[in-house]
């Protein structure tokens, strides 16, 4: 490989949240069914860990099942309440109406947290989380978070120097990924254009 410049791109030690029970382990009224007929209908979250010069940086974002789009995200140094916090207010910002909303997760203690189960609450989403390590229980979030590292992380590590530089890098790959990247899944749409086309036919 290095006698034709080529660089081998391998996965990294996924980010484990689970702390054990320190609060309410929620059913999985998910349950692998991962088809959404309408959008926020199912949302799924979980936080995933980078490493580069700029050192530690957490992000976390929620996914709409329905078209894959990224609803709501949010970076940071450190995995911690206040992020979960402004990424469920950006979401709800931009969503008012989420009653008999799904809102899967795994078992991490940011998600255990009464605080998170009561928002949801408030909402009149219904919460879901994975079995104990099983990753499989929210692959959807897992293909996300694969996608994104290997087309806007592995390889450009030395570019990103500093948490600026890759918190505007993560950004501009959400905004590509929502309005740009086609999926064969959405009709070779966007994310958003398949939801834009579907409540323009629905109306």
């Amino acid at each position: 490989m290095k006698k034709f410049n080529l660089k081998a791109i391998c996965s990294r030690r996924k980010y484990k949240s689970y702390k054990g029970t320190i609060g309410k382990i929620a059913d999985n009224i998910l349950n692998r069914n991962f088809v959404a007929t309408q959008p926020n209908q199912k949302w799924t979250t979980d936080v995933t860990e980078f490493s580069g010069p700029f050192g530690k940086a957490y992000l976390s974002p929620i996914l709409d099942m329905f078209n894959g789009e990224v609803i709501a995200w949010d970076l940071s140094t450190s995995a911690n309440n206040q992020q979960i916090r402004k990424m469920l207010q950006r979401a709800f910002s931009k969503h008012k109406n989420l009653e008999g909303l799904i809102f899967h997760s795994d078992q991490g203690w940011q998600y255990q947290h009464k605080q998170f189960s009561e928002k949801l609450k408030q909402k009149g989403i219904t919460q879901s989380m994975s079995r104990k390590g099983n990753c499989l229980d929210n692959s959807v979030i897992e293909s996300f978070f694969g996608t994104l590292k290997r087309e806007c992380f592995y390889g450009r590590e030395k570019e990103l120097l500093t948490f600026k530089r890759f918190h505007k890098a993560i950004a501009n790959y959400i905004y590509y990924y929502n309005y740009k990247r086609i999926k064969d899944r959405i009709k070779w749409m966007s994310p958003i254009k398949f939801r834009e086309t579907f409540i323009s036919n629905y109306n």
